[in-house]
């Protein structure tokens, strides 16, 4: 089945991951969360390019990669699509991949002397930010 999604990208210059990483990471969170399933169209490389506000060739670059992987499959003409192969990640996945994330920022919020409250405000801020 041919679908698109909206889709939220959030690129993090600052990240020390390159961008084209942090686009593939956001595709196969949304692919292991059951966002994007088999079949899903994917934006089109200059969507993505200006939503996510970088050049093409990075857009390319990711699904490329994803499409080695075995994420994505690319069909001439039409665009990139969720593979029949990808699957959702189980509760005990997700969970890690949160833990690490969480981590992550505990720790950069301590560094800059944030309190819990404080932190636990802001993520619920931001979270109510996004459109669901």
């Amino acid at each position: 089945m041919e679908r698109q999604k909206t889709l939220h990208f959030q690129i993090d210059p600052r990240s020390g991951l390159p961008v084209y990483r942090q686009l593939m990471d956001q595709i196969k969170y949304y692919v292991a969360s059951g966002g994007l399933k088999a079949g899903d169209q994917l934006p089109s490389i200059r969507d993505l390019a200006v939503r996510a506000s970088v050049n093409p060739t990075t857009v390319v670059k990711c699904y490329t990669e994803l499409q080695h992987e075995g994420v994505v499959e690319m069909k001439h003409g039409k665009g990139a699509f969720v593979a029949a192969s990808s699957s959702e990640l189980s509760d005990a996945e997700r969970r890690k991949i949160i833990g690490k994330l969480a981590q992550q920022l505990v720790v950069e919020a301590k560094q800059l002397g944030a309190s819990k409250e404080l932190v636990e405000i802001v993520f619920r801020e931001a979270w109510d930010q996004l459109p669901s």
